[in-house]
């Protein structure tokens, strides 16, 4: 089945809000930040109105939602204190995603700024290692980036790396995003199925858990991160139609995070039928 959705607000009331909102975009699943993304003192989960955002989920077919962290969580960091943020920060969100009951936690691995692809993935994991005790009820999901500065994880390799050095990995998925893909030099539109297949043989068909469905402002291997309406951009509507036909995408929640205002439309539009 194919779950559909946008980043949507959380708003004084929360995960109601959030819902309510999909339901005008008629969605089948959506992605909140429970606090900024930016990071910060967050509202208490409690007053997020789980309940009552179960039951109208329930009415409308809304299933799988998905928690994005702040992008100031910087495991990679060389600078103890914002290693110690991001550990403690990512360690609170999963438990406010848990209480939310949400299965899915994504969140950007980190930039090195300067100390090394190797340096930097090594401290990703030793933050994992120290958030994570296998007792979780989600999946901690790694998000693919586009490839600029210093970021890690744009390539399978770094994904497949950080795993391996991780204790519970059974705890560990991933995030593709369509743009980042692209942008990172992964010719999804002409080579979807061969990008696929590298991605199963290098890291595990299995680890993919959400999609970010974008297309993106700058061409192909462009190692930008800059997201597209669907259609406006260089990667084209009908392959990321194709995109989220697809077995690796059905099941899965497939999250927009395209400039806002267009959300209804371009859902309606990703939801027709296939130019396979």
């Amino acid at each position: 089945m194919m779950r559909l959705g946008a980043n949507v607000s959380i708003a004084k009331t929360g995960m109601l809000k959030a819902v309510e909102e999909s339901i005008s975009y008629e969605a089948d699943t959506y992605m909140i930040y429970t606090r900024s993304n930016r990071g910060g003192n967050a509202r208490p989960i409690e007053n997020f109105n789980r309940e009552k955002a179960y039951e109208m989920m329930k009415e409308h077919n809304l299933a799988d939602p998905v928690v994005h962290a702040p992008y100031l969580i910087n495991l990679a960091s060389n600078k103890e204190e914002t290693w110690t943020y991001g550990v403690e920060l990512l360690r609170e969100d999963i438990r406010r995603t848990e209480y939310l009951g949400i299965r899915y936690i994504v969140f950007h691995p980190g930039a090195h700024t300067g100390a090394g692809v190797e340096y930097g993935i090594k401290r990703i994991a030793e933050g994992l290692n120290e958030i994570l005790t296998g007792e979780e009820n989600l999946f901690v999901c790694l998000e693919g980036m586009a490839g600029d500065g210093s970021k890690l994880g744009s390539n399978f390799e770094e994904l497949a790396e950080i795993i391996s050095l991780v204790k519970h990995q059974d705890k560990l998925g991933v995030c593709l995003d369509t743009c980042h893909l692209y942008s990172s030099g992964y010719d999804i539109v002409n080579n979807f199925e061969g990008v696929m297949q590298k991605f199963d043989d290098i890291v595990g068909r299995d680890r993919i858990k959400v999609w970010h469905i974008n297309d993106s402002k700058t061409p192909f291997d462009s190692r930008k991160d800059r997201h597209a309406n669907i259609g406006e951009g260089s990667i084209g509507g009908e392959a990321l139609k194709r995109i989220v036909h697809h077995e690796l995408a059905l099941g899965k929640p497939c999250i927009l995070e395209t400039p806002e205002g267009k959300y209804k439309e371009e859902i309606a539009f990703l939801r027709g039928s296939s130019a396979n």
